[in-house]
């Protein structure tokens, strides 16, 4: 692996302070500790996956004023066939890899292709078109040097077919002539796109030490030349020092301050906070396959948990309102989203479920959350709300990638998390929440072992139904089912907030994103 530069180094917490950061960098504060993966096919974390939307590109991409809508990227125009199942794409003429290779129909099969036959956690989506790894290689065609065809055996249509292929990660397409030089034992590129680029996006990574930083550079070969060099992500995991670095301006921008702290900035001289929207909402998942707690699996401890989340206390009091009150896996603002919000803090309707369930007073689980602002402080609020019934909630913070590979082996009882939208079609969140078949996708269904063979079938026939208003319909009872009976309780819907230094414009976010578009950011001098 490559060690940071002399500028990425200079910049760490434990160096010499910046008077302020150089005129050609962006320096962004926040904690990276949820960086498991660099590869497209891999990651599925917010800073992996959204910083890797600033390195690669997909064929097609939602606009970033408008969102909804799908745009060309790496493909300059497409057509549907006519049975409906495939798509014909024209890739865009003088596209280039960072390496200098030019953009081929091989480059688009071998990322797709790739993805399903690694199987690694952000695979499911493309899993949506009926590819297996047995399968895959049939269904992507090279048509001559500008065209690739792409099918399906899924019973879904081309809309839903261009929203899969929007997807983050699994959409970016990697540069198949480079990644083959480093693959190892059939891993596909695997190794080594854990540290390493190989996209045709506005930047190219530089170097990235775990725990440290992350630096980019700009790509000489990007379609779209983005307005400063370098992007370094300086891991800061005290949100305290973030807020102090960017106020101070030794960073340029810096995430995931407290509520108390964001709230501060407002009237703080020299940084304003930026607010856009997100598709992030966050939930309660319980682990109801849990052999150390085997209260988990009983549908009464759901039922009481629904009842005993303060939502309107940690919306308004905890969270000052950066949060809003939203408790289905659809977030408002998506199409289908339902926005009931039937529960709120009843401490006896909790006992009367418990008591109907069998659920001993005293009962001890465990909660498992990031350590980071918003999550420590809602886990406190959990800790004491559960208690009012009954039930001792042990709090345990955790690096991010530490819980998340946690939440990944099942090995947890309670955990507050996050979930984000890959694509805009409200089949994105349901094939997460309400999908778990035998030998199927990874799913967090799946993670909290929830066995739903009906409600998954109910899933299919939603994402295949043509009609939007049927469509919509099925969507919403999917939603009921989740926010009524369900190891998931959803609380919130985040929107996605950054602390800005004076003299950097450009800083762009929508829906779609956690991170900003880096390319447009600039800074005055």
């Amino acid at each position: 692996m490559r060690r940071l530069t002399a500028l990425a180094m200079a910049i760490t917490i434990s160096g010499s302070a910046w008077a302020a950061t150089p005129p050609d960098t962006l320096v962004v504060a926040r904690s990276i500790d949820d960086i498991a993966s660099l590869d497209p096919a891999e990651s599925f974390e917010i800073t992996a996956t959204n910083t890797l939307a600033n390195i690669y590109q997909r064929l097609l991409e939602p606009d970033r004023q408008n969102p909804a809508s799908l745009v060309p990227a790496l493909a300059s125009r497409w057509k549907a066939g006519d049975d409906d199942k495939s798509l014909v794409f024209e890739l865009r003429d003088g596209a280039r890899f960072a390496a200098g290779n030019s953009v081929r129909p091989e480059d688009v099969i071998y990322s797709l292709s790739r993805v399903v036959k690694l199987n690694k956690s952000p695979a499911f989506i493309l899993g949506e078109l009926g590819w297996t790894a047995e399968n895959v290689d049939s269904f992507l065609t090279r048509v001559d040097d500008q065209h690739v065809k792409i099918s399906w055996p899924a019973a879904v249509g081309s809309s839903f077919a261009l929203s899969i292929l929007s997807a983050t990660p699994v959409g970016f397409i990697v540069d198949a002539v480079e990644v083959g030089k480093h693959t190892k034992d059939a891993d596909l590129g695997n190794g080594w796109l854990k540290n390493h680029s190989a996209g045709t996006g506005s930047y190219a990574l530089r170097s990235y030490v775990p725990h440290e930083a992350l630096v980019l550079q700009a790509n000489p070969n990007a379609i779209k030349a983005p307005k400063l060099k370098t992007v370094i992500l300086k891991n800061v995991t005290d949100p305290a020092t973030r807020r102090l670095l960017v106020v101070q301006g030794d960073a340029d921008l810096a995430f995931d301050l407290g509520a108390d702290q964001f709230s501060a900035l407002e009237k703080q001289k020299g940084v304003s906070v930026q607010r856009f929207p997100s598709s992030m909402i966050y939930y309660l998942a319980i682990n109801s396959g849990s052999t150390q707690a085997p209260a988990l699996k009983n549908p009464a401890f759901w039922e009481a948990a629904r009842w005993l989340v303060d939502y309107q206390g940690i919306s308004k009091d905890l969270l000052k309102n950066q949060y809003s009150v939203h408790q289905a896996f659809l977030p408002e603002g998506v199409i289908g989203s339902l926005v009931d919000k039937p529960f709120k803090l009843d401490v006896d309707k909790a006992k009367a479920a418990l008591k109907a369930g069998g659920i001993a007073e005293g009962t001890k689980i465990e909660l498992n959350v990031f350590n980071q602002p918003p999550y420590t402080d809602i886990a406190q609020a959990l800790q004491a709300s559960f208690a009012k019934a009954g039930i001792e909630i042990s709090v345990r913070p955790l690096v991010e990638s530490e819980l998340l590979a946690k939440m990944r082996a099942r090995d947890f009882q309670l955990i507050f998390t996050y979930w984000g939208m890959d694509y805009l079609d409200p089949h994105s969140n349901a094939s997460a929440f309400t999908y778990n078949v035998a030998n199927g996708p990874i799913t967090i269904a799946l993670r909290t072992q929830w066995d739903i063979p009906q409600l998954s079938q109910e899933t299919r026939t939603a994402a295949a139904e043509r009609d939007p208003q049927k469509r919509v319909a099925l969507y919403t009872d999917l939603q009921k089912t989740v926010q009524q009976s369900s190891p998931f309780v959803v609380a919130l819907q985040g929107q996605n907030q950054v602390a800005v230094h004076d003299g950097v414009q450009g800083v762009l976010q929508n829906i779609t994103v956690s991170l900003p578009y880096f390319d447009q950011v600039s800074k005055s001098k």
